[in-house]
């Protein structure tokens, strides 16, 4: 059964191979003497004395290269890059910050200064490239509240990231504290002309939960905050400060799309969910699979999501005898942190399929294509019908080290962790469920 755990490992760095942004970039923007084409928009650059970027999130450095190529050096921009990686050459005209992820550090605090006084100066005759992408949520904070500590934003971070509330939610709450998110870059940049390009982690239909969506009007609104804040329970473990603002209402909406500021506003899906699929579902059929893609998941509960792509895996093979199958699926599980182990929501639900594929002839992973997987240094792991077994060998209790949030060490132990480092993109986390014919002697 290790073959197909190596294949598994095959599809998923394929796939991460195939994602290449600057070119994507070079087909998304066409230039044309001084005008810009993309969509169905167009700008002419020479109608403009000022070029500005702003990029934000774990492909930042990849996108600014894109567009850097893209213009040429007869267009010079001056901008604010914030990742979680300083880049490996640094692209004139652009100020570099390192942020925290997934709690932001004082150099996400420095970024957002950054970023907003470089907007302060936009007037009718500049142009504003922001490029988004995962991640960019902690890389860039800047609290509304004004008397509000980095530590008190950190303690507020720490509770949405493990109150096992869906990403949305989290984003909503994150929107309204925040005086760079959900649409509030778009007011700072004033009369400006904006460009929004995005590399999406999300679901179609809530792109505006793109780094927050710091450029695109917000449609949850201050009671849908505060249901989130009591429903997660996490009301008592805001700072003390935050706490009050938010009872005493001194909370602001956020921009809903109304405001004079986002008439000359663009925004466009640079990379999105077909770009993680197709390369994933070539990659798997040019090694003998039936492959089928999925993303009916999206925010549900690991548990759940691991029956329910199993069952669509055995079905698959059910209605293909004789063939090798595949359930390629992508998204975010939920899975909230109960103990104090080392692991993130794609080992989680691998290790939630360990016991279920037992003695089958079945390989599982998940990772994340940004390289990062909850607090562990891994992308995620992956198992087959004999992992069950070789954990009980050396001594791994699966379900406890479920329950302890300690998948990562799970796997680690096994040599089945996923180890890429930082990928610079950050499309989705990916899902590669392979079984092999039950004829077949392994």
């Amino acid at each position: 059964m290790a073959e197909l755990k190596q294949l598994a490992r095959r599809i998923f760095q394929e796939t991460i191979s195939a994602i290449d942004i600057p070119e994507a970039m070079g087909k998304k923007l066409r230039r044309e003497g001084a005008v810009l084409c993309f969509d169905t928009a167009e700008v002419n650059l020479r109608a403009f004395t000022s070029l500005r970027v702003v990029a934000i999130g774990k492909a930042a450095h990849a996108m600014v290269e894109g567009l850097a190529s893209v213009l040429g050096p007869e267009f010079r921009c001056k901008g604010i890059v914030s990742a979680p990686t300083p880049p490996l050459f640094a692209v004139e005209g652009m100020n570099y910050f390192v942020g925290g992820h997934p709690v932001p550090d004082e150099q996400s605090w420095k970024a957002a200064e950054a970023i907003l006084g470089l907007l302060k100066g936009c007037d009718e005759k500049t142009i504003v490239f922001f490029l988004l992408s995962g991640g960019g949520s902690a890389l860039v904070e800047l609290p509304l509240q004004p008397d509000l500590a980095l530590r008190e934003v950190q303690q507020l971070y720490r509770a949405l990231v493990t109150c096992g509330a869906p990403i949305h939610a989290i984003n909503s709450v994150r929107k309204h504290i925040s005086a760079v998110k959900g649409g509030r870059l778009t007011l700072a940049a004033g009369r400006a002309t904006k460009v929004t390009l995005a590399i999406s982690d999300v679901p179609s239909g809530y792109e505006s939960d793109i780094s927050s969506g710091p450029t695109l009007p917000d449609l949850s609104s201050i009671a849908h905050v505060e249901r989130i804040i009591q429903e997660f329970g996490v009301e008592e473990k805001l700072p003390a400060r935050l706490r009050q603002w938010v009872s005493e209402s001194r909370m602001p909406e956020t921009p809903k799309g109304e405001e004079v500021e986002f008439l000359n506003s663009y925004f466009s899906i640079l990379l999105g969910l077909d770009e993680l699929f197709h390369p994933a579902h070539h990659a798997a059929e040019a090694k003998g699979f039936l492959a089928c893609c999925d993303n009916t998941t999206d925010d549900w509960p690991v548990e759940k999501a691991a029956e329910y792509l199993l069952a669509q895996l055995e079905a698959a093979r059910r209605v293909n005898p004789g063939q090798r199958v595949a359930v390629i699926a992508d998204g975010e599980v939920s899975s909230p942190v109960r103990g104090k182990g080392i692991g993130g929501r794609n080992a989680a639900f691998v290790l939630a399929c360990v016991k279920k594929i037992a003695g089958k002839k079945i390989a599982v992973l998940s990772a994340g294509t940004d390289g990062v997987d909850g607090n562990s240094p891994a992308a995620g792991a992956v198992a087959d019908g004999e992992t069950f077994e070789r954990g009980q060998a050396i001594g791994l209790n699966a379900r406890y080290m479920f329950r302890e949030s300690d998948s990562y060490s799970y796997f680690a132990r096994l040599g089945d962790a996923i180890v890429t480092g930082p990928t610079g993109n950050n499309l989705r986390d990916l899902r590669i469920l392979l079984a092999e014919t039950e004829e077949k002697k392994i």
